[in-house]
């Protein structure tokens, strides 16, 4: 492990909480997946199943910033535990509804409970925040292990949850999910010692963090990258069936993410100059480029060789996304904020899933790219519109639009045009 990296972990307790992290965030990778795999076993409807991960992922959403809002105010360890709790009892409905064939109905009424899974990587970043408040580098460097942790999810969650349901059984994907989630949480709220300390409840005024303008544009961007990954995963599980190798689906899409991985490996060993909304732009505008390829993709070894050169835009646009919300949030709502790109994400996976799903029973697999395409588009769109609300001064930061610090080299470098 490069320098850079081992020097995260000389604080004690931070390589407990990001194994608990890694643990309980496999999930975000493995459910929607899941989902969509056996719902289209069970049925054979990729339009239903499309339609149910697009449920869970707005439940999410709607539940995402909400969860995280009360954990800026009570802490992680009081409001993770009962969120979790009934979320997997609502995993382990879907589960069953599905398995019986009970009505259409009850699988999104399960699926709207199943979104109160909290945002883990949230949670994690929340931490390294503090630990590293005031030494940007070092922050840099923690946000890219996470975004290689987030990669590593995506490797590893989808070939758990494809391959099981299709070797197995066809919940035994979401199931697995629904274990991890549950001591993921457990052993992250353990430990104590790490946990961000809640501000003061007189801090906690001002509304949402969305009243930032900086995190709205980050927000309604992620919405239209949510679509690409939500649209590509439902795409291509279709076209290895098409193909027939629909196990192999978790095989090119954990390509997809190892491109990602390695890009946020070099990425957290780089000190990058200049603004970081313009990196962040730079790299929007390349995650929408890369789509264009897929159109060409006639065999699964050429799209896994596009799927891979796409997935290297990823990390290093997330990395500089958390690092712009850090600055533009106050610091007594940083877990919400991050979870609203979380939320954006989410709004977007539905969008894209569904659509895609709906594209897939109407006319094939292959013109279900245009989805990915289409979104690819629309994020460049408004990242370009928000560009000069991200580059534009940065709010002094805390509970009351006031902090008691000096702005810090990272915040400088914000300022930068």
């Amino acid at each position: 492990m490069p320098s850079s990296y081992r020097a995260l972990f000389a604080t004690p307790g931070t390589r407990g909480f990001t194994t608990a992290g890694l643990l309980g965030r496999l999930p975000l990778a493995m459910v929607g997946i899941g989902v969509v795999t056996m719902i289209s076993q069970l049925t054979g409807r990729y339009g239903l199943a499309g339609a149910v991960a697009a449920a869970l992922a707005l439940s999410a959403a709607a539940l995402g910033p909400q969860i995280s809002r009360l954990v800026d105010r009570h802490g992680q360890a009081r409001v993770l535990r009962p969120a979790t709790l009934v979320s997997v009892a609502a995993v382990m409905g879907l589960l069953l509804c599905a398995q019986l064939g009970a009505p259409d109905w009850t699988l999104f009424v399960f699926a709207a409970g199943a979104g109160g899974m909290p945002s883990v990587g949230a949670m994690v970043r929340a931490r390294w925040a503090v630990i590293h408040r005031g030494s940007p580098d070092a922050l840099h460097t923690a946000y890219a292990w996470e975004s290689i942790v987030d990669e590593l999810c995506f490797i590893v969650g989808p070939i758990l949850s494809i391959g099981l349901s299709t070797a197995w059984f066809p919940a035994a994907g979401p199931l697995l999910a629904a274990v991890f989630l549950l001591a993921g949480v457990v052993w992250l709220t353990a430990q104590r010692a790490t946990e961000p300390v809640p501000e003061p409840r007189e801090k906690h005024a001002g509304g949402s963090a969305l009243r930032s303008p900086g995190l709205r544009v980050l927000t309604a961007t992620f919405v239209a990258t949510g679509a690409i990954f939500g649209a590509v995963d439902v795409v291509t599980v279709a076209f290895a069936e098409e193909r027939g190798h629909k196990a192999a689906a978790s095989l090119v899409l954990a390509v997809y993410a190892l491109g990602s991985c390695l890009a946020g490996a070099v990425f957290g060993l780089l000190r990058p100059t200049g603004p970081a909304a313009r990196r962040w732009l730079l790299g929007v505008c390349a995650m929408a480029v890369s789509m264009i390829p897929l159109q060409l993709a006639g065999n699964l070894p050429f799209l896994a060789v596009a799927l891979f050169v796409a997935g290297l835009a990823i990390a290093p646009t997330m990395v500089t996304t958390m690092a712009l919300v850090e600055a533009h949030v106050p610091r007594t709502k940083l877990t919400e904020g991050m979870t609203w790109t979380s939320t954006g994400l989410a709004v977007g996976v539905a969008l894209g899933s569904s659509a895609a799903g709906w594209v897939v029973d109407a006319a094939g697999a292959r013109a279900g790219y245009a989805v990915p395409v289409a979104a690819g588009a629309v994020a460049a769109v408004v990242a370009f519109l928000g560009y000069r609300r991200l580059r534009g001064p940065v709010p002094i930061r805390g509970g009351h639009g006031a902090d008691d610090r000096e702005p810090d080299r990272h915040d400088d470098q914000e300022h930068v045009a």
